[in-house]
């Protein structure tokens, strides 16, 4: 008994701080690795205190409506199983942020959020998070395949000699992608229809157990799921629109429209190992897709800097230490 409550203390009270400090060590490893990030951090620090700061802040508020949004989703679908409080999945969010930032794919997010639901019902919250993680994912490759039509377009109209090689290249991934939305939107609003026929084969009756959960959504909750999801990528372009004119990158409201669209598009279909190697990824999507509209490779880099400071490492850093507060085993 002793030696059990010993190793509870020991994790509850050190694996925050020791989360915190190797977050803190990785994020300045990756840093190192990624080209101009000394002259992006100089341009960083002197626009927050240049005449424009008000625009670096107002993306600083923008990251708490941003996780705040996402933890909306979540207290909504969960309720499935279990009512939280708006402010117990605001801290499940962060520390899934957390989690996700030491796996593939950003799969220790689910276990992150799943640390604060009931003993007994951790499972099947996972399948519930899942469809928060659809909806989103829909919205961007939505979003996705009409920045890439703006792009075929302005390439045509704009820049002919750029040749075929990158017509071909956006035809493909917007056929690729176009497929892949229409079957996503069809799974996605027809997910309790889909476990309900798959009760009817008993070889998928340990697992349906755990995704039974699923017959309650119905459409009305589904659209709320994905309004909410649809509130967070305007946040996430308010952001980049921000820093863009903070940092110089000139361009129109559509190009940045279309630029970002497609950028997230490319993130989302190439797989990442965790979000700290994402910050090379980010960059070299934001380069070669928004280099169409603007030269300023130095603002570029600047604001996916930004951004990926504010969106992730910060939420990341406050949800190590919200690791103290969770309850990670029962009573027993």
């Amino acid at each position: 008994m002793l030696l059990n409550k010993n190793i509870k203390l020991i994790l509850k009270y050190f694996l925050g701080p020791l989360v915190f400090l190797f977050l803190s060590y990785s994020i300045y490893r990756q840093l190192l690795k990624q080209p101009n990030w000394l002259g992006s951090l100089q341009q960083i620090s002197q626009a927050i205190t240049g005449p424009q700061r008000w625009k670096i802040w107002l993306v600083v508020i923008l990251m708490p409506v941003n996780w705040g949004l996402e933890a909306k989703k979540w207290q909504l679908s969960i309720r499935q199983i279990q009512p939280i409080s708006f402010w117990r999945a605001f801290k499940a969010t962060l520390t899934g942020i957390t989690m996700a930032s030491f796996t593939p794919n950003r799969i220790g997010e689910y276990v992150g959020r799943i640390l604060y639901v009931e003993e007994g019902k951790r499972i099947q919250s996972i399948s519930l998070t899942i469809v928060c993680s659809m909806a989103q994912l829909l919205i961007t490759t939505l979003a996705g395949c009409l920045g890439v039509f703006y792009l075929k377009w302005y390439l045509h109209q704009q820049i002919p000699a750029s040749g075929q090689s990158w017509q071909s290249l956006f035809s493909v991934i917007l056929s690729g992608a176009g497929v892949f939305t229409v079957v996503l939107i069809i799974f996605f609003f027809r997910i309790a229809r889909i476990v309900k026929i798959s009760e009817k084969m008993p070889s998928l009756n340990k697992f349906l157990k755990y995704v039974k959960v699923l017959e309650d959504f119905n459409t009305a909750i589904l659209l709320r799921i994905l309004f909410l999801s649809f509130g967070r990528y305007l946040v996430f372009i308010l952001q980049y629109s921000l820093l863009f004119s903070v940092f110089g990158v000139l361009m129109t409201w559509d190009q940045t429209l279309s630029g970002i669209s497609v950028m997230f598009l490319v993130m989302a279909i190439v797989p990442s190992f965790t979000f700290l190697t994402e910050l090379g990824l980010r960059w070299e999507a934001s380069i070669q897709i928004l280099e169409f509209f603007s030269f300023n490779t130095i603002g570029i880099f600047a604001a996916s800097l930004g951004i990926w400071i504010v969106n992730l490492i910060i939420p990341a850093l406050v949800g190590s230490l919200l690791i103290l507060s969770v309850k990670l085993f029962g009573n027993r």
